[in-house]
């Protein structure tokens, strides 16, 4: 307890501890290249190659690894043939210093953007098939309304994605949040389903003689994406679902571009996201758009439902946030449509 005069009474007052407890870190040495450091250890798990990132002699880290291993009082590392293996205590210090490196970094892009107009720089990323369906359209519709915000897109897998965003490199993506992705630090807006089709090229053989169900078209290549990834997973329990045989002729490939290039030039079917195809089926070039075609099979095949997701307890930059508005408006007209 503290006393102080108040008059001529004596007050007593409580310790705030958690304000003690606040800087004991920073009394003990905290520097802001010992959180880099081990931000960077835990994705290169090489003391030289994170001393490389930082600028500095490997000896250098060296002692900056070992000060603050004597600031958190706790082992942090054991080395190996390879490198270095952070232990739990390191791993969790690691993600903490790589979230206090962001807000950091969050907080110098806030104060550029304040006062100075809508400006900065956001980043967004989605899934392949929101990305040619809402990505697109947004994209044009913010660089005539807001010109001088630099926009910055990825377009991934949806782990990747959530991945980019816990690491601080991401502000929204249009994408899921799947069973190996911790759903607690993210806020997601529900969009809808993503459906799927199968394609060919246009003088495929399938095209001649049509066919009534997916079975039609198993003896052919099939063109999925690698096991256990989502897509695959969708056309695995289409197929079992319906009692219909699984392709045994695969490529595994999680590139568009390479599935597109393969249908142009042979018999393979290939699903793909609905809007994938018709973008490039409709896109008026002597490209893959004159060298594919949509089968009227399995058109109720669909993948998971994808949302709008952002950080729930990250304060988006006044730009970010701009953008992250217009897109909720542009999402409202999709479903209601």
């Amino acid at each position: 307890m503290i006393k102080y005069e108040k008059g001529w009474e004596m007050v007593k007052k409580p310790i705030n501890m958690d304000a003690v407890r606040q800087d004991k870190m920073i009394s003990r040495g905290l520097k802001f290249n010992q959180l880099k450091l081990i931000s960077a250890l835990h994705e290169t798990k090489q003391i030289s190659a994170a001393a490389a990132i930082l600028h500095i002699s490997q000896p250098s880290a060296s002692r900056l690894l070992a000060e603050l291993e004597k600031v958190v009082d706790q082992k942090l590392y054991s080395r190996n043939p390879r490198g270095i293996t952070l232990n739990e205590a390191g791993v969790v210090f690691a993600k903490r210093a790589k979230q206090m490196l962001r807000l950091l970094d969050d907080t110098n892009r806030e104060v550029k953007e304040t006062g100075s107009g809508v400006r900065g720089r956001v980043n967004i990323g989605a899934v392949t098939g929101p990305a040619l369906e809402m990505i697109l359209p947004f994209v044009k519709k913010t660089r005539l309304a807001h010109p001088h915000v630099e926009l910055s897109i990825a377009v991934d897998t949806s782990p990747k994605l959530a991945e980019s965003m816990l690491n601080g490199q991401m502000d929204f993506y249009i994408g899921r949040i799947t069973e190996e992705i911790d759903p607690r630090p993210f806020q997601t807006k529900l969009i809808g389903k993503e459906p799927f089709v199968l394609i060919v090229r246009k003088d495929h053989p399938l095209t001649r003689n049509i066919p009534k169900t997916v079975q039609d078209c198993i003896g052919y290549d099939w063109i999925l994406q690698q096991p256990g990834s989502l897509m695959r997973h969708a056309v695995e329990r289409y197929f079992a679902e319906n009692g219909f045989d699984m392709p045994t002729q695969i490529i595994n490939t999680s590139s568009v571009m390479m599935t597109l290039g393969i249908i142009s030039q042979s018999n393979a079917v290939a699903p793909v996201a609905r809007s994938v195809a018709e973008f490039y089926r409709n896109y008026d070039d002597e490209g893959f758009s004159s060298r594919i075609t949509l089968l009227p099979v399995a058109e109720d095949l669909h993948v998971s439902d994808y949302s709008l997701i952002r950080m729930a307890n990250v304060e988006l930059s006044p730009a970010s946030k701009l953008l992250y508005e217009m897109m909720q408006e542009q999402i409202a007209g999709y479903t209601a449509s």
